[in-house]
């Protein structure tokens, strides 16, 4: 199967026009011409997972976030990015990034409806795009009612079993009783404002700063800060499923679900 063909689907998930500007989602190493057997899914395109890769004989790597984020002046083996952006090429592996477009098509709607959240809303609209396949925009985000009334203690419990998480931190107070939430997978420290205006009870968010965690308690809204990489490895099970339903004749692998640092 030539690799224009995934790309289409793929686009057709997560449209293209739906990326930031800031951001670089697209096919970022190889060609559309390519042709493709064997695809490997990954959060990041880390060293170790551009090896695995490289060892799995893979024809397209499929992250979620971009290899390539800032521009290269140059591809040689002198720099961490460029050297994979090489082993990569060298390998004849192609490698596809679906970042902010997948936010907003995909992974908020995903992660509202892994917490089970009921009458869920989109939380910041992106606002009309160019090309936009759709009536009405989605966005960064999503909050609704939880599917019961709990205390700030028990959510965390929810959300750690929910997301498959060992820690969390929390700003609140746990005998809180919380009805509604927002979650924003990745990082959302600045949507509070976007969590105040919904109502919600509490944000459950990654990379929520100190200021950030406070303010937001001081105007009425806990915080469970499940790190950049808690909800959004969803990724990762969501992409596998989605290519064995959509090309059950591709061999699919998935990179092991593997926490990029510890807490000590």
């Amino acid at each position: 199967m030539k690799c224009a063909e995934i790309l289409k689907a793929l686009y057709e998930l997560a449209p293209l026009c739906y990326a930031e500007e800031w951001d670089n989602s697209g096919l970022l190493v190889g060609s559309e011409r390519r042709e493709v057997r064997r695809v490997y899914i990954a959060l990041d395109a880390l060293d170790f997972v551009v090896e695995h890769a490289v060892k799995a004989r893979a024809d397209l790597l499929v992250t979620h976030h971009p290899l390539i984020f800032r521009p290269l002046k140059s591809v040689t083996d002198e720099n961490f990015i460029s050297e994979r952006v090489l082993r990569l090429a060298e390998a004849g592996i192609s490698c596809f990034a679906m970042h902010t477009n997948f936010d907003v098509c995909v992974m908020a709607s995903q992660a509202a409806l892994d917490l089970e959240l009921k009458n869920p809303r989109v939380l910041s609209p992106t606002g009309k795009r160019d090309g936009e396949p759709k009536d009405e925009a989605p966005g960064f985000g999503m909050y609704g009612d939880l599917p019961r009334p709990m205390h700030l203690n028990e959510c965390v419990d929810f959300v750690k079993e929910k997301f498959g998480l060992a820690h969390v931190n929390v700003f609140g107070d746990p005998r809180n009783e919380l009805y509604s939430a927002a979650v924003v997978p990745g990082s959302g420290g600045s949507f509070v404002s976007d969590a105040v205006r919904s109502d919600a009870d509490v944000l459950i968010t990654g990379d929520v700063s100190y200021h950030e965690g406070i303010d937001a308690v001081m105007q009425g809204v806990c915080v469970i800060d499940a790190g950049h990489y808690g909800i959004e490895k969803l990724f990762v099970p969501y992409m596998e499923q989605f290519f064995v339903n959509r090309f059950p004749e591709l061999e699919i692998i998935s990179e092991q679900d593997t926490m990029p640092f510890g807490i000590v």
